[in-house]
């Protein structure tokens, strides 16, 4: 599979671009830094750039948007997502997995105890990114997979992550290594039930 992470430079991204390509696949990483994990294509770009991310996707089976926000910048992963949606229907791309946060949307309600209450006020300014990112996803007529992972850590992974929609029962703990989450979003890539879903995961 020719697989492009946008900002795969760096933590979730680069560890996804790693274990894609360790598993065979041929990766492409936009990123404005020009950096990329050994043995991937690099892209250097801003990927609010509509050519930046024209040449990114171009071929591609599949996009990953791992992008965070960018200082001094309002609603930066929604400015990407957008862009990289017009680049990815330019080049007749379909499959799009986006990492956004638990807490957007109604997902709050998934994590336990007082912490769903706390994320949404400590993380307000990103959620309401998050939120405008995920309007723009559900609503692009792509084949879209929307993935909200708790709270990141560099721990070692386990192997093994819980994934829940807000309308399963039970809740989702706090935490997830990115090692983990990054092996996740790997494997939604070729798992069609998961298409138009948005999914909370955690350790």
């Amino acid at each position: 599979m020719r697989i492009t992470i946008i900002g795969g430079s760096q933590g979730t991204g680069a560890q996804l671009a790693s274990l894609a390509q360790a598993a065979g696949h041929e990766v492409t990483v936009l990123s404005r830094s020009g950096t990329a994990p050994e043995g991937v294509r690099n892209v250097t770009g801003n990927a609010t750039d509509p050519d930046a991310a024209a040449r990114a996707v171009a071929g591609a089976d599949a996009v990953v948007v791992t992008v965070g926000g960018a200082k001094g910048v309002h609603h930066q992963r929604d400015a990407v997502t957008r862009t990289v949606i017009g680049a990815m229907r330019a080049e007749g791309v379909r499959r799009l997995v986006v990492q956004s946060s638990l807490g957007a949307g109604d997902s709050a309600s998934q994590l336990p105890g007082p912490l769903g209450l706390i994320t949404r006020i400590v993380l307000a300014k990103a959620l309401a990114d998050h939120d405008a990112q995920e309007f723009a996803v559900s609503s692009s007529g792509l084949d879209w997979t929307i993935l909200r992972p708790t709270g990141l850590t560099g721990k070692e992974p386990s192997g093994t992550w819980q994934i829940l929609e807000t309308t399963d029962n039970g809740k989702l703990k706090g935490s997830i290594p990115r090692a983990d989450l990054a092996a996740c979003m790997l494997g939604l890539l070729t798992d069609d039930s998961t298409v138009g879903k948005a999914l909370g995961v955690s350790s």
